[in-house]
């Protein structure tokens, strides 16, 4: 018998850590837990153990107490672990304090998040973007990549070389920053352009937090071969396609998803890609009604939406994944109508439908609440468009 060999390289190995406050439930950390080794998971590596404190905040200078920080370490060393990965964002002197501590690679949750666009970004657009976001992460983080130069002496009407070193360092990368706003603004104003050009279509847009089904949705409704995969941020680039329902057309937008601790950086840098969402005529918030913490999920994208004034438009919330509620949550056919729509309590001016894409579970009804939307605002655009059967 042939024995074959992968020569794939082995998974690097990530261990978790967490801080939960008071307000933080052991279910919500649990949960934060579980979407952090989701992004490991995306990433490519292999989470083999998590470490939780329960602290009112991070600590300032290890995030953890000096305890927990011992058993990190002592865990890191034993199972030659080749990150830890922290689920909040950390200072420069934070993760300074803990590679010289722990002695492996420190990401923080941006890190891991910026890491994974810079993965699926495909588009000029999208790499330009995830790159300027990366350098703006990187610049107030500096100083830690210069440590061998530490030993260095300067004094008194002296430089040291690790200083000078550190100085040319930082213009070159706000230089990069400088170069890479200028190459975006020129992309974004073709985007502009493109968009301007689709002013006189009805625009719809997917929204929702990540890996909730929208590229399903999408490749439903469109009947294209849209990429879909049960990966966060499957979707980076924007893809739009043109849609009709009944006799509306309208051009349906796929955008990127949300999660809670988006990095700022990536909203600012993504801006001409949420333009798609602020210009739509039309929502369409795709919530995970599986997943245990949908309304949060469902909390964390309206606070996004209002981020970018975009969250008092006409939305229909689409709950998805109906079909995986159902198998954990079994009862008749006549119960589940009352039951799902006793099961949250939106905003007022929402609309709602509760549909697996993947089984093609209640899709009528959705289309057809799509359709009627869609319609209010064709009729809007086109008043003077004869309806269809009416003379």
């Amino acid at each position: 018998m042939v024995k074959t060999y992968s020569t794939a390289p082995p998974k690097e190995k990530a261990v978790l850590v967490a801080v939960a406050d008071q307000h933080t439930s052991s279910a919500q950390l649990d949960e934060h837990l579980d979407e952090l080794a989701f992004l490991v998971s995306t990433s490519g590596a292999e989470t083999v153990q998590t470490f939780t404190q329960n602290l009112p905040k991070p600590d300032i200078r290890t995030y953890v107490g000096k305890g927990k920080l011992d058993d990190v370490k002592a865990y890191v060393k034993a199972r030659e672990v080749d990150m830890v990965v922290f689920d909040d964002d950390l200072s420069p002197s934070q993760v300074r304090n803990l590679e010289a501590e722990l002695g492996c690679k420190i990401l923080d949750r941006s890190l891991l998040i910026l890491n994974i666009f810079s993965l699926r970004a495909k588009t000029a657009q999208s790499r330009t973007q995830v790159e300027l976001a990366q350098y703006e992460y990187l610049l107030p983080r500096l100083t830690r990549m210069w440590t061998h130069l530490s030993k260095q002496k300067g004094g008194i009407g002296m430089r040291g070389p690790g200083e000078t070193e550190l100085e040319t360092d930082r213009r070159i990368v706000r230089d990069k920053i400088a170069l890479l706003k200028k190459k975006l603004a020129k992309i974004d104003k073709q985007a502009l352009t493109q968009r301007k050009n689709r002013q006189r279509m009805v625009r719809v847009a997917l929204v929702g937090y990540t890996n909730v089904g929208k590229s399903t949705i999408m490749r439903l409704l469109s009947k294209s071969n849209v990429f879909a995969e049960n990966k966060l941020f499957a979707t980076v680039d924007s893809t739009v396609r043109k849609v009709v329902i009944n006799h509306i057309p309208f051009l349906l937008t796929d955008t990127v998803g949300f999660i809670r601790k988006l990095p700022h950086g990536l909203i600012e840098s993504f801006k001409s890609t949420l333009d798609e969402i602020r210009e739509a005529d039309v929502l369409l918030h795709v919530v995970d009604v599986s997943h245990p913490q949908f309304e949060e999920q469902y909390q964390v994208v309206n606070a996004t939406l209002a981020e970018i004034d975009s969250s008092s438009k006409p939305t229909l919330v689409v709950f998805n994944k109906m079909d995986a509620f159902l198998k954990n949550n079994p009862m008749p056919a006549d119960e589940q109508e009352t039951y799902f729509n006793q099961l949250h309590v939106g905003k007022t001016n929402e609309q709602r439908v509760f549909i697996s894409a993947t089984q093609k579970m209640n899709i009528s009804k959705f289309r057809n609440q799509l359709f009627e939307l869609a319609e209010e605002r064709f009729y809007q655009i086109f008043p003077n468009y004869l309806k269809k059967g009416v003379h």
